[in-house]
């Protein structure tokens, strides 16, 4: 069996001020570093033997806080950096709401039928981590490994993993610093044995899109 945990980054700056984020470089806010101190806590005791991070500040910072006592080096994968988000990104969701309100309505219902220049699809995003999550799985048969990511690229993996069919996006909940586990064996292929766990985080902003 192949155990792979999957984590949210901790609270950025992006989330505090509730901006469209996608691959827009925000660190990480103090709570958010505390958030990842406290994951580290709680992950502490698995046997992890790879740590694998989106390029983006606020997940290889939380992935390096992860990896400290497991004496590991985190390992930067471009397939597990964010959404492209294109114009969208570092600008508030209310200025979305009022300037694209089209495109708006199709983001808080079905933002996997989101289209407009210069952005990736949660399609496309779906494509290239599951691929690369297939792969990891052969590379590490029989341990346990992490990967640190965002919402909008953990939700097309465990979909597109699973099986699970649009819309998905806004039925899957994933708050900043959670954990999740997907469980892999030759018989049953994927099985996703925990969701959202936030038991370990004391201050958790809540978002609903």
């Amino acid at each position: 069996m192949v155990r792979i945990i999957l984590i949210r980054h901790g609270e950025s700056e992006g989330n505090k001020e509730g901006l469209f984020r996608g691959r827009r470089d925000f660190p990480l806010t103090q709570n958010g570093i505390e958030q990842a101190e406290a994951l580290q806590k709680e992950l502490k005791d698995f046997d992890i033997s790879a740590i694998y991070s989106s390029p983006l500040k606020r997940a290889y910072d939380t992935a390096k806080i992860v990896a400290l006592p497991h004496q590991l080096d985190v390992v930067i994968d471009e397939n597990f950096n964010n959404i492209c988000l294109g114009e969208w990104e570092g600008k508030p969701k209310e200025y979305i709401k009022e300037y694209y309100p089209d495109l708006w309505k199709i983001w808080i219902t079905e933002p996997e039928k989101l289209r407009f220049p210069d952005i990736e699809t949660l399609d496309m995003v779906m494509e290239r981590s599951v691929n690369r999550l297939r792969e990891l799985v052969q590379r590490h048969s029989g341990g346990t490994f992490a990967i640190v990511t965002h919402r909008a690229v953990l939700k097309p993996l465990i979909a597109g993993i699973l099986g699970i069919t649009p819309p998905y996006f806004w039925k899957i909940h994933m708050d900043t610093a959670s954990y999740s586990v997907l469980e892999y064996d030759k018989v049953r292929g994927y099985t996703l044995s925990l969701l959202n766990q936030t038991k370990h985080i004391k201050k958790l902003i809540k978002e609903y899109f």
